[in-house]
């Protein structure tokens, strides 16, 4: 059985369908992952063969201002999982984040480029990927830009506002892979059947801007909405973020022959089926 912490995510819905009958899923208050004996029940009552972690602490901004919380249950949440599903024989498989790099590198990351996280919540992402380490059998798996048909996502956010307004400024110097749930719990899968180990890359192949991917969604969706270029600076925004922090898939590819489809494409996907379920 693979058990998905936060599996009422936008992440961890998408993949306990994919899983189907190999999944279970679990979620607060059925367990807390900063809480240890928490942790301990659940795994060991359920003895999973693989862990998949998908709680996080995702506020950027807010984890500027409750760095404690952000640490708990980013880094120590990560720790107890991996702790407990090391006794019990489990593999823990970790979520993490493109921010964990400074986005100075300037060419697609590699998944042995040297973390430089410019923000709480990337520092906080690293001591998780890092406490992943307390269990010998894990798996990280670094995604960005995520948007899904269960969570609030900028795709959402960007369909709402054009409902609303005529012209929207959107940052254009920060670049990276707009991702859909679907496709990384695609990729996540593969690595969990082919039993691989050690970190990995998985995002939509291409790259963009939160300009460009604004654009896109608009003329995807069929909505003459105007987007207006601003920059990072601009924003002001409490969190630093990378601004190219585009991650390199072709580890994942070598290893599981899983690629995942152009981001555009997975967007226009998305845009059918979010329609289709209305």
């Amino acid at each position: 059985m693979i058990l998905v912490v936060g599996g009422g995510g936008m992440l961890g819905r998408d993949l306990l369908e994919l899983l189907g009958e190999r999944g279970r899923g679990v979620d607060l208050p059925e367990i807390d992952i900063t809480d240890l004996l928490s942790v301990q029940r659940v795994l060991t009552t359920l003895k999973p063969k693989v862990v998949v972690n998908c709680a996080a602490y995702t506020n950027v901004d807010g984890c500027e201002s409750n760095a404690e919380t952000a640490m708990q249950v980013n880094g120590e949440g990560v720790a107890f999982l991996a702790m407990i599903s090391r006794e019990i024989g489990a593999k823990l498989v970790q979520v993490s984040t493109d921010y964990v790099f400074d986005g100075g590198k300037g060419a697609p990351c590699l998944e042995d480029d040297l973390p430089r996280p410019l923000s709480v919540y990337g520092e906080s992402k690293l001591a998780g990927e890092l406490n992943a380490d307390v269990n010998p059998d894990n798996l990280v798996v670094r995604t960005q830009w995520l948007y899904g048909r269960h969570g609030t996502n900028f795709v959402e956010t960007m369909l709402r506002l054009g409902r609303e307004k005529q012209e929207l400024t959107v940052v254009d110097d920060q670049i990276g892979s707009p991702t859909w749930t679907v496709d990384l719990a695609a990729g996540i899968v593969s690595l969990i059947d082919r039993d691989c180990r050690g970190v990995y890359h998985c995002v939509n192949s291409g790259s963009t801007s939160w300009n460009g991917f604004a654009k896109a969604i608009f003329e995807e969706a069929g909505m003459a909405v105007k987007v207006a270029p601003m920059s990072t600076e601009q924003l002001n925004r409490p969190a630093r973020r990378p601004l190219y922090s585009v991650l390199d898939c072709g580890k994942l590819a070598a290893d599981t022959g899983f690629t995942p489809r152009p981001w555009r494409e997975a967007l226009r996907q998305y845009l059918l089926v979010r329609e289709k379920e209305r």
